[in-house]
Order: C-alpha cells, then sequence, then structure tokens
C-alpha cells in the first residue's frame, strides 16, 4: 500500500513540474493545483496509513494520528484560495495583453517593446 501511495505521490508531482514548466497559463495553473494534491496526499500518507482505526487516541492499540489530517484539511482551504487568486491574476494578465504566455517577450533588436 505504501509503495503505490508513494508511485502515485511520485507522478502527481512529476505531472505538477512538468505542467508548471509549460508556457502559457492554464497549464501552469493545472500544474500548481497537481503539486498541491500531491502535498496533500503526503501530508494524509504521512500520518500512517492504518484502515478500520480510530482517528482519536483511546485505549485501543492501532491509531490514526490526527494532525496530518488537520493539516490537510487546513491545505484544502488555502489551495483553493490560491487557485482563485492565481485564475484571476491570470485571467486579468490575458485580458490585458490578449496572450496568455507566461514568459515575457523578447525585445525587438530596434530597441522597442515586443518581438516582431
Amino acid at each position: 500500500m505504501e509503495f503505490l501511495v508513494a508511485s502515485a505521490i511520485g507522478v502527481m508531482t512529476a505531472g505538477g513540474l512538468y505542467l508548471v514548466l509549460r508556457l502559457r497559463t492554464f497549464p501552469v495553473i493545472m500544474g500548481m493545483s497537481l503539486l498541491t494534491y500531491a502535498v496533500n496526499v503526503f501530508l494524509f500518507a504521512s500520518g500512517r496509513l492504518t484502515i478500520g482505526a480510530p482517528p482519536i487516541l483511546t485505549d485501543a492499540e492501532r491509531y490514526t494520528d490526527p494532525l496530518p489530517q488537520a493539516l490537510v484539511l487546513t491545505a484544502i482551504v488555502i489551495s483553493f484560495g490560491m487557485t482563485a487568486v492565481v485564475v484571476m491574476i491570470a485571467l486579468g494578465a490575458y485580458l490585458g495583453a490578449d496572450d496568455d504566455h507566461v514568459d515575457d517577450p523578447a525585445p525587438a533588436k530596434d530597441g522597442s517593446e515586443g518581438a516582431a
């Protein structure tokens, strides 16, 4: 089970990094979301992967640590807010420049702004 979760975290991280390095805003936003999901799964898995165990410390012999669960819930709320802000910034940049590239345009050879 741990190998499957670790592999899923690795695949999500690799896919997120690939999308973040794209030159358009939509893949960058999707890559950031994928990286956020990978971190959330990592935090959740850090509390031990136990099935059928109570999430609180009682007299049980097996239990699940509740702290990573609380951290994941907080991270979900923060990532939702971050995604909303990034989408609004990307939309403003697209409407202002009629282009959704994330890199700056190369300066023209004559010294004027933008590429010809």
